[in-house]
């Protein structure tokens, strides 16, 4: 079987490809060429049936998942499978199992059953767990076994996978030489990793055996997301020797990838301040030939614990808007427990606003929906206006919890509403479609 990349080179346009321009409302032949270019991936494991189809590159809309997952603390296979429904209609575009307490293969198979996203996961975390488990030293990891591993996951219909290939003894040494962090290793995997490498004093094997993980993941066409294990945990580390480091090996990671026909993103960048989020996508995307960016948030301060999934918001919004491709939701419990339902609908509902927001700067022929919006909001076209937004439950449900006296306002303004007003002073001039053409007139003073 050959992959996406591999057919498209041949100039063979896949059902999958014909489905992501119907969708992104593009020329088949362009999605076709940023395929073979490695500018666009699709995740669609073929030992999958019946998963949405969803393309993740240049010129798309910005994608956004969810990441759901038990831990050692708390596992609850109910729970998760809820997340992942709420995950569905909320209407995230991947998701991400990242269990690391119970039955993990169980776990993910459930999980994989009761949704229709495109799954991935990251590999390190179940071979990390199982090792501890078995030997109570995750250190004893058999590198053997984490290969078996990655296969059988993707035999269970994994689309994608974060694996930590980037780091390696050269940039595990610029963090030794470095000294110091602020925010010390956040990424689970890449700190049992770097652990692992110190203990046996040898080469992380998914960067020395990098050709297997491609044939592997080309056996499942699969995307390989290159995980970003030393990124920053705070802001005062972003973009310091170690991350760095690792970023340059997985561009160059990503290139190779691509040469041996296997659908490749770049991972990144973690907590980074907002001067630095166009600059941290930009070298990205030179480095590594426009590969698809998978952004972590990112988090432009490290003090709004409890509402992160509004600091990560922001940081998305940048993000979206200089070029990431994909974003990784935040939750409002991030950095102090495993999300809930709750918690997965509002970091979704917040990450979903900001990737619109980005695309509305970074393409502005996009925004002719924006304008639709404010017509019905201008003429109190509730129905319109709540069947245009993208939250319309939630508009209901405000709206309803306050009903006005008069349907045709809100009671924010009630009998004061300046679009009733604004539109009786000089309705000639604005209505109908010469709005819509900026054919406005200024109301002379004695309309005022």
């Amino acid at each position: 079987m050959k992959t996406q990349i591999e057919q498209a080179r041949e100039g063979v346009t896949t059902s999958q490809m014909v489905q992501v321009a119907k969708e992104e409302n593009m020329d088949v032949e362009l999605i076709r060429t940023r395929v073979a270019a490695g500018h666009i991936v699709i995740p669609c494991n073929p030992n999958r049936a019946h998963q949405k189809i969803c393309g993740i590159g240049k010129g798309l809309r910005t994608k956004v998942n969810a990441s759901i997952g038990t831990s050692s603390d708390i596992s609850d296979v109910a729970l998760e499978i809820r997340k992942a429904k709420i995950a569905e209609q909320e209407h995230a575009d991947t998701l991400m199992e990242l269990s690391t307490g119970g039955d993990l293969d169980a776990i993910r198979r459930a999980v994989l059953d009761s949704c229709g996203l495109p799954v991935g996961n990251v590999p390190l975390y179940q071979a990390f767990a199982e090792a501890s488990r078995q030997y109570h030293n995750p250190n004893k990891l058999d590198p053997e076994y984490l290969f078996e591993l990655i296969e059988r996951q993707l035999a269970d219909g994994l689309s994608f996978m974060a694996i930590h290939c980037g780091i390696n003894r050269f940039s595990v040494e610029r963090l030794r030489k470095q000294g110091f962090r602020y925010g010390g290793l956040v990424s689970k995997g890449g700190t049992f990793m770097v652990s692992w490498m110190e203990y046996h004093k040898r080469e992380n094997p998914l960067y020395e055996q990098f050709d297997r993980v491609c044939s592997l993941m080309k056996k499942y066409d699969a995307v390989l997301s290159l995980g970003n294990g030393i990124r920053a945990g705070a802001i005062h580390d972003s973009h310091d020797r170690a991350q760095m480091a690792e970023m340059i090996i997985n561009c160059e990671l990503a290139e190779l990838g691509r040469e041996m026909g296997c659908q490749m993103m770049v991972e990144g960048p973690g907590h980074v301040p907002l001067d630095e989020i166009a600059g941290n996508i930009m070298l990205e995307k030179r480095m590594s030939g426009e590969a698809p960016y998978y952004v972590l948030g990112p988090l432009p301060a490290d003090s709004g614990a409890g509402y992160d999934h509004i600091t990560a918001a922001i940081g998305a919004a940048q993000s979206a808007w200089h070029g990431a491709d994909l974003i990784c939701y935040i939750t409002p419990a991030e950095h102090l427990a495993l999300p809930n339902e709750d918690d997965v609908r509002e970091g979704l509902r917040a990450t979903r606003l900001a990737a619109r927001i980005g695309d509305i700067a970074k393409y502005p022929e996009r925004r002719e929906l924006e304008k639709k919006v404010a017509l019905a909001r201008r003429d109190s076209d509730f129905a319109e206006y709540f069947k245009l937004s993208m939250f319309p439950e939630k508009m209901h449900e405000v709206r309803n919890s306050r009903k006005p006296d008069n349907e045709a306002t809100c009671t924010m303004c009630g009998d004061f509403c300046a679009m009733e007003r604004g539109l009786s002073l000089f309705q000639n001039d604005i209505a109908g479609d010469k709005c819509c053409h900026g054919k406005r007139s200024v109301p002379s003073e004695e309309q005022v």
